[in-house]
């Protein structure tokens, strides 16, 4: 069976919740559509008050309404009825769950290595065993992570990729670039992480705080 693809205008309403705030090439580019084709659907997003503008930090994008986080709930659950891909989604998610715990400790491991006077000490990894047991615990996670979503990427299309870029950035990392850990802005490993974790909530409707 092959993945079901997504409608254009449910991924263009879903990007943006997906991203957090992002400007129309980089929502085009994360699902492979046409910048112009996009524009004009959030044009339209906009005059129905599900999505808004912003600038942040020298750059303009796009990010969803509250509205609009309902309207995408609403179509991310009609696509998962109408593909058959609910189960297979919860199924996802609770594999999902007990590995996000294990990442979020992980990436505090990289930024925070505890010593004898102040538990809170930033990591200035100069600790090479410190380090390499955490770089060892990222490629667990990804190995887990690609085996946790293989089923559902394999449903919906949408799904498929997040696997693969996190490995991508953790082979950065591997390379020495240490911001594709968990850098803001670019494709690392948190970034990657995150908006999976956004997409599964999103996709099944449960509200962030609702999984403490």
């Amino acid at each position: 069976m092959r993945a079901a693809v997504s409608a254009v205008d449910d991924l263009v309403l879903h990007a943006p919740r997906v991203l957090g705030f992002a400007p129309t090439d980089r929502i085009a580019a994360h699902y492979g559509l046409d910048p112009d084709d996009v524009e004009d659907h959030l044009l339209g997003y906009g005059a129905r008050g599900w999505v808004g503008t912003a600038a942040f930090d020298g750059t303009s994008g796009w990010f969803v309404t509250a509205e609009g986080r309902a309207e995408d709930e609403r179509r991310m659950a009609a696509e998962l009825d109408r593909f058959g891909a609910r189960d297979v989604a919860v199924a996802a998610y609770a594999d999902f769950l007990p590995l996000n715990a294990r990442f979020g400790r992980v990436c505090t491991d990289w930024q925070v290595r505890p010593t004898r006077t102040d538990p809170l000490a930033a990591n200035d990894h100069t600790d090479r065993r410190w380090d390499e047991r955490v770089l060892r615990a990222l490629g667990t996670l990804g190995r887990e992570l690609t085996a946790a979503t293989a089923a559902l990427a394999g449903r919906l299309q949408r799904f498929d990729g997040y696997a693969a870029r996190y490995t991508s950035a953790l082979a950065r990392v591997d390379g020495g670039q240490w911001q594709y850990v968990a850098g803001v802005g670019l494709e690392s490993c948190h970034t990657v992480w995150m908006q999976l974790h956004e997409d599964l909530l999103a996709t099944l409707g449960i509200p962030r705080g609702a999984e403490d």
